[in-house]
């Protein structure tokens, strides 16, 4: 399953020359990855809380293909391509309609709140499986 989200583009999100600034980018893939593992039942306060885990990006290979600017709309679509034991890989792109802006592949890594790699919970890797297409 492929998640969409939408989002818009605000005079804050833009640079001197009034197209998106590039590390906005990693903030609207970031609530693209929440906002999917979210919908998919995953609470992750409570895998904080009361399993002592959290997600962690590990690596982000991105390519900016087209700019976007001022009141864009986009759409981030997120998919899970690979969930290991202890990691995942999520493909996402950026959209304006059609027209692919931002293609990114992130590694997430599952870590122990003292700082330690983890396993995922079987719980939450079926969650996770759903994001897999």
């Amino acid at each position: 399953m492929t998640h969409r989200m939408s989002l818009r583009v605000y005079y804050e999100d833009t640079d001197m020359a009034g197209i998106v600034y590039y590390a906005n980018y990693l903030k609207f893939l970031e609530r693209g990855r929440s906002d999917a593992v979210r919908e998919v039942g995953c609470d992750q306060l409570d895998m904080r809380d009361r399993l002592g885990i959290v997600f962690v990006v590990r690596r982000v290979e991105i390519d900016y293909l087209a700019p976007a600017r001022m009141d864009d709309v986009l759409v981030v679509e997120t998919v899970t391509s690979k969930l290991g034991g202890a990691t995942m890989v999520m493909d996402q792109r950026v959209l304006r309609g059609e027209t692919v802006l931002v293609a990114a592949s992130v590694k997430v890594a599952i870590m122990s709140l003292g700082g330690r790699p983890a396993r995922l919970p079987a719980e939450i890797r079926q969650q996770l499986a759903t994001l897999m297409e």
